[in-house]
């Protein structure tokens, strides 16, 4: 049956594109355009990409059908980013985005796309610089990570966005307006879930729950180690890290919920209005001091806003899944991943309305959230000048502390105790007020020489 969600992405919006491409966007003088770069909205900008073995390859050329790719840096200059460095031949090449910051004064962009625990240092070293940003998610490795950099980026009046493409959607948009629009009542709960990380089902995603290897293989020729580590501490090479892999050990990565997380949650915060939880609780399979867990439930309490009532988000991966809804119809399918809205006349899953009766007799609102240009181009625009990027710092920051929060919840030093209670957290502090220990997870000590 076609949901009457997907038969609004249908419809051509009335307002369309016009309100973002253009009535958000004015050309104005390059004196008057944020950041030292003071590009023109009417130039390229010349954009460095950092990291670009994976993601980073798909937002570089993206970005380069419009603008200069002018400098292009990785700490692994392997098979694939050598294929990256023949498409860019004009782009000068480095290993350190240090170097390549200092030496090169044309760049006004960089596209960051290392992995999780580079992105803050990097990032602020452009911010600081008045380089444009554009962060792939999670915006950082920790909650204050997030906060400074979400600071710097309004210091220094950079324009800034997070890798979080579906925010950019019309999908988003049309969600939003039939939750304002009162479509399944008062939303009190909302299951968020993914088949992430490897369970041993397949070598598409990365392993969690392992323990470290014992075994010190060379480093390869092409890879400066001690650039790749970065500000974690020191470890022998090995490629159960690099490449890819990274993403479930805690060092270097933030596991399933930092990679999804950000993802699934953007438009469940936009269509609730949520900012910062007030509880968090988490339950996980054994883990080591290594990995996160193999599966996992996070569950974040938010308080009221306005007139939506308190809501409880629960987050579920390495294949759990909530249960299922009382009298669903056997033909709908909960799926590896997806995101379930509990109100309080029906619910919705995926671009689903249940009960299919509510579903036919719904008539979903004409669309008035304007269409985005695309992710990347909005932060284009806003390099140049126009509005700010939907997923700016100042909405990507709040969003990836409370994905990270999650991530605290699940550290096994504090396993026993969330046991029996719940993090209680301080958002304007920066801590848990019910249980101090766990006020070190926040952050991190950088290995010496190392500083944000």
């Amino acid at each position: 049956m076609k949901s009457n969600l997907t038969k609004t992405l249908s419809r051509r919006s009335f307002i369309g594109t016009s309100a973002f491409a253009l009535g958000g966007f004015t050309i104005v003088p390059a004196h008057a355009v944020s950041g030292l770069g003071h590009i023109a909205p009417s130039d390229k900008l010349n954009v460095a990409g950092i990291g670009f073995g994976g993601m980073g390859r798909v937002d570089l050329d993206d970005v380069a059908k419009t603008e200069n790719i002018v400098a292009l840096c990785d700490v692994d200059w392997n098979e694939s980013v050598n294929k990256v460095f023949s498409i860019y031949p004009k782009a000068k090449k480095h290993k350190d985005y240090r170097i390549m910051l200092d030496e090169q004064k044309d760049i006004d962009a960089v596209i960051v796309a290392t992995p999780d625990h580079n992105h803050a240092h990097i990032s602020m070293e452009a911010i600081r610089r008045g380089k444009h940003v554009y962060t792939e998610k999670p915006l950082s490795h920790t909650v204050y990570e997030a906060r400074m950099l979400t600071e710097a980026a309004r210091k220094y009046k950079v324009a800034t966005q997070m890798g979080n493409q579906g925010q950019a959607s019309d999908a988003t948009r049309r969600l939003q307006e039939m939750i304002w629009d009162g479509v399944i009542g008062q939303i009190h709960e909302v299951h968020v879930w993914t088949d992430r990380p490897n369970r041993g089902l397949s070598d598409t995603y990365w392993p969690q729950g392992v323990q470290r290897p014992l075994e010190t293989p060379p480093v390869p020729e092409t890879l400066d180690w001690n650039l790749f580590i970065g500000p974690a501490p020191m470890r022998p090479y090995h490629p159960s890290y690099h490449p890819f892999k990274w993403r479930g050990w805690l060092d270097f990565g933030t596991g399933a919920l930092g990679d999804i997380g950000c993802h699934s949650f953007d438009s469940i915060f936009r269509a609730l209005k949520l900012k910062y939880p007030t509880n968090i609780q988490a339950v996980s399979t054994l883990v080591n001091n290594e990995t996160y867990p193999l599966g996992s439930m996070v569950t974040y309490d938010f308080p009221a806003r306005g007139e939506m009532p308190p809501l409880r988000l629960r987050w579920y991966d390495g294949g759990l899944r909530p249960p299922r809804i009382p009298g669903m119809d056997k033909s709908v399918e909960m799926g590896a991943g997806g995101v379930l809205y509990m109100g309080a006349k029906g619910q919705i899953l995926g671009d689903r309305i249940l009960p299919d009766s509510l579903n036919d007799s719904y008539k979903a609102p004409e669309p008035y959230l304007p269409s985005s240009p695309g992710h990347r181009q909005e932060w284009i625009l806003a390099c140049k000048g126009g509005e700010p990027a939907g997923s700016n710092y100042d909405w990507a920051g709040p969003l990836t502390e409370t994905v990270l929060l999650g991530n605290i919840a699940l550290r096994p030093e504090l396993r026993e105790k969330l046991s029996f209670q719940s993090l209680n957290f301080d958002p304007e502090n920066l801590s848990f007020p019910n249980m101090p220990e766990a006020d070190q997870f926040i952050h991190y000590k950088y290995r010496e020489g190392w500083a944000l």
